[in-house]
């Protein structure tokens, strides 16, 4: 008899268990359909870029690397990097854009600039902040933006790596505003 009250009563908690947990699932609200494209690991706090000397530093180098820069044809960081981009991708774009500059230009860097390093290490906590971050939908378009991004820098040589450098202050703005959430700077806006 005792096994006989026991196995009722598991079975009607299990029965219970069984009802409930359907309707509990439909209570819990479900996100909107592609609230995945924005995800936390795609944005960084808007303090990294509230902090006046690294701007500082990254806008002075910039400038100082423009004063060499022989061509003023290309850009490599603009809003042609965003053609056919959802806005929720910009930062993934963005932290490709970080992830190119960082491995082909900043890596092997000769520069005697003594603050260079000081910048080098704030990107690299950026890329390590974005590790994460992951486009969502066709990459397509972003995958030949930052090939076309790529290759002109490669035909530039060593100009091409001092315009990477002279167009950090782009690449900090681009990623405020991408990477951000909040009052956007709209750094992009800046011609140089």
């Amino acid at each position: 008899m005792l096994f006989l009250q026991s196995w009722m009563r598991c079975s009607l908690v299990w029965i219970l268990f069984c009802c409930c947990l359907p309707l509990i699932l439909l209570a819990v609200p479900m996100p909107p359909k592609g609230a995945g494209a924005t995800n936390h690991v795609c944005k960084l706090e808007k303090i990294y870029f509230q902090q006046p000397y690294i701007r500082n530093r990254t806008y002075t180098l910039a400038k100082e690397a423009r004063l060499l820069d022989q061509d003023t044809e290309n850009r490599f960081i603009g809003q042609q990097l965003y053609v056919n981009v959802k806005e929720s991708n910009r930062c993934y774009v963005m932290k490709s854009v970080l992830e190119i500059i960082m491995k082909e230009v900043l890596s092997n860097l000769k520069n005697k600039n003594p603050h260079i390093h000081e910048v080098i290490h704030f990107l690299e906590v950026l890329r390590l902040k974005l590790h994460g971050c992951k486009f969502s939908g066709h990459r397509e378009h972003v995958e030949r933006n930052l090939a076309e991004m790529k290759n002109r820098m490669k035909q530039l040589g060593d100009n091409g790596k001092n315009k990477a450098i002279g167009e950090l202050d782009l690449l900090f703005d681009y990623m405020e505003d991408a990477c951000t959430e909040g009052p956007k700077k709209g750094g992009h806006k800046k011609n140089h």
